[in-house]
């Protein structure tokens, strides 16, 4: 199969699969390592390679997702409090094998914009999106709960310029994927200038 046949089809694949629809078969950790290498091939203006990934694996998986439903519950006023929302930030790790937390270290060049230090992780995070789809994995990017709060980027350990991009939910699909589609046709968001 030619080079370009085989990312249209890992691209076109690509699918996003919540956590409730992974089926709990843990991934071995030398294919997390392999997605991460592969995310570290990222672009990056200046080489500044501001991706950081912090994984939860086995035990720690429950753990993560424990100390994420309690940071929900300590950090949200009572009246936009839920316990749905507790429980189900609770349970994502339910069928998880592995969750990764995407973060952007931010560098000290005052050259490089923060948003192009984002853009590089958001590169990363696709990289290593299309490599999961290569080994047939599920793959969630979630921004949901305290994805973006002080409280998690506290509880990570970043420093002041650091954010959280997203938790990715990684595990096996337990159903077959859904068929791909796209809502607005590709015409509506591209304009040629000839």
């Amino acid at each position: 199969m030619e080079k370009s046949a085989i990312l249209e089809l890992l691209i076109t694949q690509r699918r996003t699969i919540k956590p409730t629809h992974m089926s709990g078969k843990k991934i071995p950790d030398n294919i997390i390592h392999h997605l991460l290498e592969l995310a570290d091939w990222a672009p990056t203006h200046g080489y500044t390679e501001p991706w950081y990934f912090v994984v939860y694996s086995g035990e720690k998986v429950a753990a993560f997702c424990t100390a994420h439903a309690e940071l929900y519950k300590n950090n949200t006023p009572p009246e936009k409090y839920t316990q749905f929302n507790y429980d189900k930030l609770q349970q994502m790790g339910d069928k998880t094998s592995h969750v990764i937390v995407a973060c952007m270290h931010r560098g000290d060049n005052p050259k490089i914009p923060e948003v192009e230090e984002v853009e590089a992780v958001a590169c990363a995070v696709q990289n290593l999106l299309l490599a999961a789809t290569a080994y047939d994995l599920a793959s969630f990017w979630s921004s949901g709960g305290m994805t973006y709060s002080p409280a998690l980027h506290q509880y990570l350990e970043l420093g002041p310029a650091d954010k959280v991009l997203g938790l990715l939910y990684l595990g096996y699909p337990a159903e077959e994927l859904p068929i791909g589609r796209r809502i607005k046709p590709l015409t509506e968001k591209v304009k040629w200038v000839k």
